[in-house]
């Protein structure tokens, strides 16, 4: 547990100086960590939005926050401010926070959201590493989404990878094979590396030609891999219908076009000849996903 520094920020159980100021200090079985940010890796805020599903769905509590003050520009991401309901006027500023759920399934998770930091990304993915580490998370699991070249009309397709060879092989997972310029994720997937904590990443294609926000089937898609890959539920057949009249609404604005009818259908096409290859049951990577955890707690 940590204890607010009169200077800002905290002073964590090694005496030095941290970003994170905790709440309440869990005691959690088996915890992952979850984390997804809203910018660049969020088209459609799918991302973040998984991330505000699983909250709301188990009311999940908030534990820590990581200061904003060192990692954004106020003038690019201003705070609001706001009328409470007892009128007095407070102001909100961009939020960091980790909040955490308990539940009877095999792991209990910590759920970390919020705005990309703009500045000091070495420092805040510390501070991630911090919020793994205190609160005992066997593994990271990084939420993202990115326009692609698909079509609204057919199934998201969930993407995953790890850059630990053993994971990457028992789960069916890529390699990461990416160079070139990174954002938050990239940067903080190699943070968790070098702290030997295992990570992988799942991220789900949104069609460009409607990227905007919400985008409820890239969050469902999101949400199906996760339960899927690590045996967790998280309600994610409640967005059906809400993912229906998504597709309705894309369907009748499509129409409207006449070009962009023909280019919809162009994608549909190829996305029909694409056969994806033989896939491990959701039981079967659950398994192997459990079994992976099983073997880094004996070593």
């Amino acid at each position: 547990m940590e204890l607010e520094c009169p200077l800002g920020g905290s002073v964590g159980n090694s005496g030095a100086m941290t970003e994170v100021t905790w709440d309440e200090a869990p005691s959690l079985q088996n915890p992952l960590l979850v984390v997804a940010f809203e910018g660049w890796f969020d088209a459609g805020e799918c991302a973040t939005g998984a991330i505000q599903w699983i909250v709301d769905q188990y009311e999940a509590r908030r534990v820590a926050k990581i200061d904003p003050e060192e990692f954004f520009d106020f003038q690019e991401n201003r705070p609001h401010v706001e009328i409470a309901d007892d009128g007095e006027r407070r102001i909100r500023w961009p939020s960091l926070d980790a909040h955490v759920i308990e539940n009877d399934y095999p792991h209990d998770l910590v759920l970390l959201s919020g705005q990309e930091p703009r500045m000091r990304w070495r420092t805040f993915c510390d501070s991630v590493v911090e919020i793994a580490r205190d609160t005992g998370c066997e593994m990271v699991v990084t939420l993202g989404a990115m326009v692609a070249g698909i079509p609204h009309s057919r199934p998201s397709e969930v993407k995953g990878s790890a850059a630990n060879a053993d994971l990457a092989h028992k789960l069916g997972l890529d390699r990461p094979s990416y160079q070139g310029p990174t954002g938050i994720i990239g940067t903080l997937h190699d943070a968790l590396d070098r702290a030997e904590l295992p990570v992988i990443s799942l991220r789900v294609g949104v069609p460009h030609y409607v990227a905007g926000p919400p985008n409820p089937k890239g969050t469902r898609a999101l949400l199906a891999e996760f339960e899927k890959v690590t045996g967790v539920p998280t309600g994610y057949r409640d967005l059906d219908h809400s993912v229906l009249e998504w597709e309705q609404r894309v369907s009748d604005a499509v129409e409207q076009d006449s070009e962009i009818i023909g280019y919809v259908r162009q994608l549909e096409e190829e996305a029909d000849r694409s056969v994806p290859g033989d896939l491990p049951s959701g039981d079967d990577l659950a398994a192997e996903f459990q079994k992976f955890l099983r073997d880094q707690r004996d070593e």
